[in-house]
């Protein structure tokens, strides 16, 4: 037969030619999967951020007479240092005076000076204050309590006897 048609024959081994709305189809499918890989990850990387946050735990803004404090409740109390006892202090007011326990952040004793005046805000409970938060006197404040979770260790707290 020698007047075939040469254009409908096939060689062993060569690609048969992709209509165009097939080639479409097979460049679509990776670049779906990789959008929806990028907002699965997106919302992902949102919901841990989100579950790091310490958690809001707001005080009054207006402080409380020390000895007016309501017992087992978030309160804001302000006055002066009077004595320093590790990462705990006490505060005095006019009308009495609280022992505040600061945390990993007061450890040391220098989170606070005497006679320094604060504004301390956390939860009265068990006659003592755990602050979360310090206002000093010039606005600055300080976060007092980590943020959810177990505590982290340094390296230095191991013992490393054999």
């Amino acid at each position: 037969m020698p007047n075939e048609d040469h254009d409908n024959v096939q060689t062993e081994g060569a690609a048969m030619p992709v209509p165009p709305g097939q080639r479409r189809r097979r460049l679509a499918l990776p670049i779906i999967a990789a959008a929806v890989a990028l907002v699965i990850g997106a919302a992902g990387g949102a919901g841990a951020v989100k579950m790091m946050r310490p958690t809001p735990e707001m005080a009054p803004l207006t402080p409380v007479a020390i000895s007016a404090m309501p017992a087992s409740s978030l309160v804001t109390i302000k006055g002066k240092v009077a004595e320093i006892y590790g990462n705990k202090f006490v505060l005095q007011d006019d009308s009495g005076k609280a022992l505040v326990e600061a945390g990993r952040a007061g450890e040391g004793g220098t989170l606070v000076s005497r006679d320094e005046a604060v504004t301390v805000q956390g939860r009265f409970d068990d006659g003592f204050v755990q602050a979360s938060y310090l206002v000093r006197q010039d606005g600055r404040t300080e976060a007092l309590r980590p943020p959810k979770g177990p505590p982290h260790r340094r390296f230095e707290d191991f013992d490393h006897r054999p």
